[in-house]
């Protein structure tokens, strides 16, 4: 019988994690769920020890870790056959579990799926939906989800909480590369393909919450461009078979487009606030 293990990362996140894990634990199918604390100064672990379950372990470490390393130990906490992460502030929807686990367990070949997903706001309330796997609906190989991935950017993909992929391709690709803090899931996604195809689920099973705390929202739109960058290249050089120069071109000009127009933004506020700089 095939096992699932769904993995909960969590920093911080007094002001969400109950939610992230009430979502979880009223999912209707088998799964063990590990908490893994990385040694927060808030609420964060009483939180998730409040939740009298069998299904759940609570770990927390003594000192903080780097998101990746955080990440890959809580992965490796885990002891299902399948493995799904979800932040701390992300939620799944009703039904998830079992529907994606019937795409997992039903056809070997498949290595790894995801599905569509909606963004919350803060509080909740849905403020998009139908979104991501343009173009990666059905059964896709394993070049196609890279070559979206690298040509489209991790946002059109999903979050992390809607994908589900093997703990074996896991282990076999030595885990998140963490020093690609922005695309580090996409990066991990493209790699486990390897081992066989992509499911893209037209159904919304997960959500995404846009807020003000947490790390995309408060890492900058350089970082963020320059992590994509290292993202390209780097998984090009790794796995040529999947990504061409040509999606390698097609991603890095994309990158110099949202660079562009982040500049022109900055360069309008700013003379806006200083109009004298036009004289």
């Amino acid at each position: 019988m095939t096992t699932l293990s769904v993995c909960v990362p969590a920093y911080n996140s007094e002001r969400t994690l109950a939610t992230t894990l009430r979502s979880v634990l009223d999912q209707d199918v088998d799964f063990e769920l590990v908490v893994l604390d990385n040694a927060s100064t808030d609420e964060t672990g009483a939180i998730a020890y409040s939740f009298d379950d069998p299904r759940l372990r609570v770990l927390r470490n003594d000192t903080v870790l780097p998101i990746g390393d955080n990440w890959n130990k809580a992965i490796r906490a885990s002891t299902g056959d399948l493995v799904k992460v979800v932040c701390a502030d992300d939620v799944l929807r009703p039904g998830a579990l079992a529907a994606q686990l019937a795409v997992m367990t039903g056809d070997p070949s498949i290595a790894i799926s995801s599905s569509r997903f909606e963004v919350i706001d803060e509080d909740g309330a849905v403020l998009e939906t139908g979104l991501g796997l343009a173009g990666l609906l059905g059964r896709q190989s394993a070049r196609a989800l890279a070559r979206v991935i690298v040509r489209r950017g991790p946002a059109d993909f999903g979050p992390t909480a809607a994908a589900m992929f093997y703990r074996k391709h896991f282990d076999l690709v030595g885990g998140l590369r963490g020093d690609l803090v922005f695309p580090m899931d996409v990066d991990l996604f493209a790699r486990v393909s390897s081992f066989g195809e992509f499911f893209g689920m037209t159904e919304i099973l997960a959500a995404w919450r846009n807020s003000s705390f947490n790390l995309c929202s408060r890492t900058s739109t350089v970082s963020k461009l320059t992590d994509m960058y290292r993202f390209h290249h780097r998984i090009a050089g790794d796995y040529p078979h999947l990504v061409s120069r040509g999606d390698v071109l097609a991603g890095d000009t994309r990158l110099a487009r949202a660079a562009l127009h982040r500049l022109r933004v900055r360069t309008v506020a700013t003379v806006r606030n200083r109009p004298d700089l036009l004289v």
